[in-house]
């Protein structure tokens, strides 16, 4: 067990707000699997130090958390408003996670037209009957190897309905190397975007996260319901947005509108709405 200091970092938010999916709280607590491992982390009021009882090292937190990233520079480019300046000040501490892009790809996946306790029951059955078990009852995300071979009827005890087929041709879109997703931390968001938007399942909302959340994509701007309503509530009258309001529409003016890190305006404003309503 280990501490990490840490500064403008909350890890109640960073964990809670709907970006990843395998990490549960516990009093004080928080389990989660990561990197083919069991974490157990807790932060300290009064000092903000992380206490890890895990195999992987402070190293390994310090890139998965973004400690690296500069929030105060940030939130200098994406604090442009009233709205934005509230959600900062009251959710101060959240920071985007780096994950695994083939753990990403899969789970994002999963989060079509869905939610996200059920994501974390389908990620938590598809990884029990495909990964490994690493202690008991916890068990690490499936390669995609193991998903790649798998059929439909094995996948159907983790009731994934119409993605099932989508997570098996993914799978097997990687393995092939009809996608190589290393290749995308090299491409311009467009172009990245693009090559994912290729598999079946993927648009532009799915497409967003992952490259948010697993390829330092910080124009990703994700879409969902949520945001939607939140851009329609409180930006809805600029002239932008005269005419028909689409989800492409909404993303393309969050990354003009918040700029380069328009990532994180967007998980901000995300987190705030989800757990406030229109504020």
């Amino acid at each position: 067990m280990y501490s990490i200091k840490t500064e403008d970092f909350n890890l109640e938010y960073t964990l809670d707000c709907g970006q990843v999916f395998r990490w549960d709280r516990d009093g004080d607590w928080w389990t989660g699997v990561v990197n083919g491992a069991v974490a157990r982390i807790s932060q300290s009021p009064e000092t903000g130090d992380l206490l890890v009882d895990s195999s992987l090292d402070e190293a390994f937190f310090h890139q998965y958390f973004r400690l690296d990233d500069d929030l105060p520079a940030i939130f200098r480019q994406i604090n442009k408003d009233e709205h934005m300046d509230i959600a900062i000040n009251k959710y101060r501490g959240l920071r985007l996670i780096r994950q695994d892009p083939r753990e990403c790809l899969i789970s994002y996946m999963l989060a079509t037209a869905s939610n996200i306790p059920r994501i974390k029951k389908n990620i938590s059955m598809l990884s029990a009957l495909f990964g490994e078990e690493i202690e008991n009852g916890q068990y690490s995300f499936p390669k995609v190897e193991a998903l790649a071979s798998a059929t439909c009827d094995d996948l159907c005890e983790c009731k994934m309905g119409f993605r099932t087929a989508r997570i098996i041709k993914a799978a097997n879109a990687v393995v092939n190397g009809d996608i190589v997703l290393d290749e995308l931390f090299s491409l311009d968001y467009g172009e990245a975007k693009n090559e994912l938007m290729k598999l079946e399942g993927i648009g532009e909302k799915v497409a967003d996260c992952i490259l948010l959340f697993a390829f330092e994509k910080m124009e990703g701007f994700p879409v969902d319901t949520h945001v939607e309503k939140i851009v329609k509530a409180y930006y809805g009258n600029e002239p932008y947005f005269e005419g028909n309001v689409t989800k492409t529409k909404i993303g393309n003016w969050g990354r003009h509108y918040f700029g380069e890190y328009c990532g994180y305006a967007q998980q901000y404003l995300f987190y705030q709405k989800r757990l406030e309503g229109l504020v």
